[in-house]
């Protein structure tokens, strides 16, 4: 019995740690959050010669989503892009991680909100306005890093 309390907490924890996934996902697809293929290794390189960076080496994005490289995938133009998804017209999603997160069909309720705060570094959300606009601007950055064009008053 003690070992399916010890299930639960870790199912628990990943569902903690996937709001953001799940955000991303909603928003750019499952296909954009694959991994990065494993690096191959070049065997016909002489001994003692430098190995290649994989994130600038031809045809690679290394983990930039979607900044420089030959095969690099295209940055997704958020505001466009949720503004087009159903709903928006009655959301006001650039401000509000609530709206936001309704959007794209995530709960948005406190604990929801609280496990995105702890999953983004913060350990003290209590929910405030103040909390929420941190949580909001974390979110933007989040989606910039993987490949999103977010307008810097989204994370300023």
């Amino acid at each position: 019995m003690a070992s399916s309390a010890g299930r639960s907490g870790a199912q628990e924890k990943a569902t903690v740690m996937s709001i953001f996934g799940k955000i991303r996902d909603a928003i750019f697809g499952k296909a954009h959050a694959a991994p990065a293929p494993a690096p191959t290794v070049d065997t016909t390189q002489s001994p003692g010669t430098a190995a290649p960076n994989p994130a600038t080496a031809p045809g690679t994005s290394g983990e930039s989503y979607g900044r420089g490289g030959g095969g690099a995938a295209p940055l997704i133009d958020m505001e466009n892009h949720l503004d087009s998804m159903p709903g928006a017209d009655h959301l006001n999603w650039r401000t509000s991680i609530v709206d936001l997160m309704k959007l794209v069909g995530i709960d948005s309720d406190y604990d929801s909100r609280k496990a995105l705060a702890e999953e983004m570094g913060r350990t003290d959300y209590t929910g405030s306005a103040a909390d929420n606009v941190w949580l909001h601007q974390q979110v933007m950055d989040g989606l910039r890093t993987h490949g999103g064009n977010v307008p810097s008053e989204f994370t300023d």
